[in-house]
């Protein structure tokens, strides 16, 4: 080092001029976390909404459209056996999205019949699989159903075609061992 405090070409610097060179990485590294750590703080707060592989999101729920058909009874059994339920549609916008996730299912068939999670077990009243209380007011039944009632106890959306406009008339009670078509429900799950 020479008279005014400055290193001369092959002189080693004092400890505490080397000793900075290795904070850099150090100095990056705890810089890069902090970053990281307030990114997740803010998402983790506004929280993530995630739904299972191959189910649709709609509100605060998550819908599956199976690809196989069963009876009511083995459809109801197959969306509890995935953590789930047959569909209780409580909106005009739930019934809505639901018909066009449905209606957008390509099958051969001219109709096709996703069962929902309502029946009539009991001297006629109709009862949501959640317990959710039945109401005449918020159903969407095809004009005419539900008939027959003695014999068809099940709920299903019907739908003729993808060209099918009947987005809020399209409720048909059928025959419980009928195999169709299901739409299970879950609530999202926040991460």
């Amino acid at each position: 080092m020479n008279h005014r405090g400055r290193v001369s070409p092959g002189t080693a610097a004092p400890a505490e001029e080397r000793s900075c060179s290795w904070l850099n990485p150090w100095v990056f590294l705890v810089s890069a976390l902090a970053i990281k750590t307030a990114f997740v703080t803010i998402c983790l707060g506004e929280g993530w909404i995630c739904c299972p592989k191959g189910w649709k999101r709609f509100q605060e729920k998550c819908y599956y459209i199976s690809d196989d058909k069963m009876s009511w009874t083995e459809s109801a059994q197959n969306c509890t056996g995935m953590g789930s339920h047959l569909v209780v549609i409580n909106t005009k916008a739930e019934q809505e999205f639901l018909f066009n996730l449905a209606k957008g299912v390509v099958t051969n068939a001219y109709e096709t019949k996703y069962y929902i999670g309502l029946t009539a077990y009991e001297n006629g009243q109709w009862q949501w699989v959640d317990q959710t209380p039945y109401k005449k007011a918020a159903t969407f039944w095809k004009p005419g159903e539900p008939n027959l009632l003695f014999a068809e106890k099940c709920a299903a959306i019907h739908i003729k075609g993808n060209r099918d406009s009947n987005t809020y008339s399209n409720w048909n009670n059928i025959i419980c061992f009928t195999n169709c078509y299901r739409i299970c429900e879950l609530a999202v799950k926040y991460v």
